[in-house]
């Protein structure tokens, strides 16, 4: 199988994203609700980019590694895969 990049490099972004948020919200105000939201978004994120990379064929086992890390993780997958 092979990992759709479209929907990789999405997941990618918005898993970044989120946890930016979630930082900036800490270090800010600290709401309940943005905690709320971005909590479990950056979670299905982070799982649909590890996930999607591990079943991915053409994802060697440092790749796969590579998507363990939380943020970052997805957009350096979607780089090596694209290259």
């Amino acid at each position: 199988m092979t990992v759709d990049l479209r929907n990789l490099r999405i997941a990618a972004h918005v898993e970044l994203i989120s946890l930016l948020v979630m930082l900036a919200n800490i270090a800010t105000a600290h709401l309940q609700a943005v905690s709320s939201l971005m909590g479990p978004t950056h979670g299905c994120a982070y799982l649909f980019v590890v996930i999607g990379t591990w079943r991915g064929k053409q994802a060697t086992a440092r790749t796969r590694a590579t998507a363990l890390l939380p943020g970052i993780g997805g957009l350096l997958v979607v780089h090596r895969l694209a290259t």
